[in-house]
């Protein structure tokens, strides 16, 4: 399981070194020895020139940017297309090119893992892996697919919190304005409240909740209210203390 310091530790990175530290430090307590999360301003920006952390060995990350093994990496293709993350098995490596990529990386430790696609609300586009030396298994599989939801957490925390690095902030604390009940919902949500558990708290239907957080994610320009809290405790409007 994610540890909840490391995920603010995230936040509050503002040099890349000590983030790119705070990252690797994140996947070690979820369980994971390697990871790569890289990430583009936009799906027509080349993918080398990606703003790229990883801790895989250095001579699999030069075998794979001189050979430009992104257009061959069928994880990529996934997340070009899809949402959804991808758990890492032998079948999805289809093709000889893709066989022969999946060989090279099982020397370089990078056998197992899952990989989770970015689709920022400004059209930003990346890839995240967190990966393990574990041959696929029924018992590996589990628990892969039950770490799904704390990764999904995780990603939207090293996403938001990098794009700091990639570009300036779409977003600042003086362009959002948010009323005195969105904030309300929103610390409520913060602490993990539904719309129902919230409308019971704020004695209000809970159609009127989700009409706020709407509103809440419209400001934000963002996709769910888990990337609208991650946004506000990044621009200092939720207090995490």
């Amino acid at each position: 399981m994610c540890e909840i310091d490391d995920l603010f530790g995230l936040l509050q990175s503002t040099d890349e070194n000590e983030w790119s530290s705070a990252l690797f430090r994140l996947a070690k307590s979820c369980g994971f020895e390697q990871m790569v999360y890289g990430a583009v301003p936009n799906k027509k920006q080349p993918l080398e020139n990606a703003f790229l952390r990883s801790n895989y060995a250095p001579d699999w990350r030069q075998i794979y940017d001189t050979g430009k093994l992104h257009y061959v990496d069928p994880t990529v293709a996934h997340c070009l297309k899809s949402t959804l993350p991808l758990l890492w098995e032998p079948g999805i490596f289809k093709t000889p090119e893709e066989k022969q990529f999946y060989e090279e990386a099982c020397a370089y430790g990078l056998r197992s893992g899952i990989t989770y696609p970015i689709h920022g609300a400004n059209g930003e586009f990346g890839v995240i892996s967190f990966v393990c030396d574990v041959s696929s298994n029924k018992n590996l599989m589990r628990d892969l697919k039950r770490s799904l939801p704390d990764l999904a957490l995780a990603r939207d925390f090293v996403f938001e919190s990098s794009l700091q690095f990639m570009q300036p902030l779409i977003v600042n604390r003086e362009e959002v304005h948010l009323t005195n009940r969105e904030l309300e919902c929103l610390k409520w949500a913060m602490a993990g409240k539904s719309s129902w558990e919230i409308s019971r708290i704020l004695s209000r239907s809970e159609a009127t909740i989700n009409f706020h957080i709407a509103n809440i994610k419209q400001k934000f320009q963002v996709g769910s209210r888990q990337q609208a809290i991650v946004k506000a405790i990044r621009i200092g409007l939720l207090d995490i203390n």
